[in-house]
């Protein structure tokens, strides 16, 4: 089906995650709804091609409730963020969870254009949401804005 393979994050995958986020996101660790994570210390999956990654996704589980806390695709439009999404909700189902969630920003169109593809709804807009992060995460220049739906 797809040219790629994907496998859950191992412990000798830890580096490269860490190096893949800060390259992504601008830093080691991604800031959403007052909490600080990092991914590389998150269970995920990876895209892998041609033995190269080419994706990740990353989540965090709490009582019946998994977290998307970060996706990225280097190759878009091969189904790699689809693929991973799925991977994610499996492995949610399979863990007891009732609820599948992630916030992004209201401006990032093509992210919730994708999440709403695949079944994910807007539930709740907080405003000046961004603005509150920052003071956890400084926006650098060279930073690029990523993906997060408001729950």
């Amino acid at each position: 089906m797809y040219d790629f393979l994907i496998k859950p994050i191992a412990p000798k995958d830890k580096r490269w995650v860490e190096r893949f986020i800060t390259e992504q996101w601008g830093a080691n660790f991604v800031a959403a709804h007052g909490v600080i994570y990092y991914p590389h210390e998150l269970p995920g999956f990876v895209a892998i091609q041609d033995e190269l990654p080419i994706g990740l996704i990353t989540y965090h589980i709490a009582d019946r409730s998994c977290e998307i806390v970060s996706l990225d695709s280097t190759q878009p439009g091969i189904g790699v963020g689809t693929a991973l999404v799925a991977a994610v909700k499996e492995k949610a189902q399979k863990k007891g969870c009732t609820r599948l969630w992630l916030i992004t920003t209201n401006d990032n169109l093509d992210a919730l254009g994708f999440y709403q593809k695949r079944g994910f709804v807007l539930v709740k807009i907080h405003r000046n949401a961004v603005e509150r992060a920052r003071k956890l995460k400084p926006f650098k220049k060279q930073e690029r804005v990523r993906v997060r739906i408001f729950d």
